[in-house]
């Protein structure tokens, strides 16, 4: 009889687990609303301004409206321009990107896991970083001339501090009590710093890499100030000159999903390496 209740009691609690958990396609469901939710601000106001102008109520003279905005987007499609600045700007981002991130890693390690290599970088490297970014701008085209090597070496300026600070930081804040679980099984340095370190820095570390990408779409901006006859920062720039407010906006929408679309990507490829987590947002 006890055994027969004990089995009755497990299979009821197994029912109601099943009830509870949201199936496999509900959850799929769900993501894609979130993924629709999303967008409905930008288009919303994207749909006041565009009536707001139709209706008279705005000029739009120098905010044109949406339609505007995606004609001029569609012409520089259409002639195979803006693929042109899309792929130029893109090749900029991931080259500094690659750079920063790497040199940014090293130094941050290095300075994350010794007191004394950490005495002697972090001082300088902090000074550094509250340089502006436009203040590189006449040295690196001193030192490297007006082409591309001055403007992917201030992209790689722009990544490599915040993810330096990011892989520092997050060897820093590794919980004392893990390093000393390793030490009691006698673990080397090598199995202490691939089975304990590196899965408490990991989730830490993609957010500084996906802040050291976003830096670099901020910084060519200013690295395709510098001269540059093609990339979407001169189509910024050649619609300041030619008073072409839709090409400037056509530009800035243009940075935004290319910015997303690489952090998505950014996302999606680092995803395995903390698939490990249990948080709150795995289970929404």
């Amino acid at each position: 009889m006890t055994g027969n209740a004990t089995s009755h009691a497990w299979s009821s609690q197994q029912g109601a687990a099943a009830l509870a958990a949201p199936s496999l396609a509900e959850k799929r469901r769900a993501f894609d609303w979130r993924i629709l939710l999303g967008f409905l601000l930008p288009i919303a106001v994207a749909l006041l301004w565009e009536a707001a102008v139709r209706f008279g109520l705005a000029q739009g003279r120098l905010v044109p409206p949406p339609s505007r905005i995606f004609a001029a987007l569609w012409s520089l499609a259409e002639t195979g321009e803006l693929w042109t600045h899309v792929w130029t700007t893109l090749w900029r981002v991931l080259t500094g990107f690659i750079i920063g991130a790497v040199t940014g890693i090293v130094f941050g390690a290095l300075s994350g896991s010794g007191e004394t290599v950490r005495r002697l970088l972090d001082p300088t490297l902090q000074a550094l970083r509250a340089i502006p970014s436009i203040a590189w701008v006449p040295l690196f085209i001193l030192w490297l001339g007006i082409f591309e090597a001055s403007k992917v070496a201030l992209i790689a300026v722009g990544v490599f501090f915040p993810v330096y600070l990011g892989i520092a930081g997050a060897i820093l804040s590794v919980d004392r009590k893990l390093v000393e679980v390793g030490h009691v099984f006698r673990l080397s340095r090598f199995k202490l710093a691939k089975r304990i370190l590196l899965p408490a820095v990991l989730p830490e570390a993609v957010i500084a890499l996906r802040s050291g990408l976003g830096l670099g779409f901020m910084f060519v901006v200013a690295a395709e100030f510098m001269g540059a006859s093609e990339g979407l920062g001169y189509l910024l720039v050649d619609g300041q000159q030619m008073g072409k407010p839709d090409q400037i906006l056509a530009a800035i929408i243009a940075f935004a999903l290319l910015g997303k679309l690489a952090d998505s990507l950014l996302v999606l490829l680092t995803k395995p390496l903390v698939r490990w987590q249990d948080t709150v947002r795995e289970r929404l």
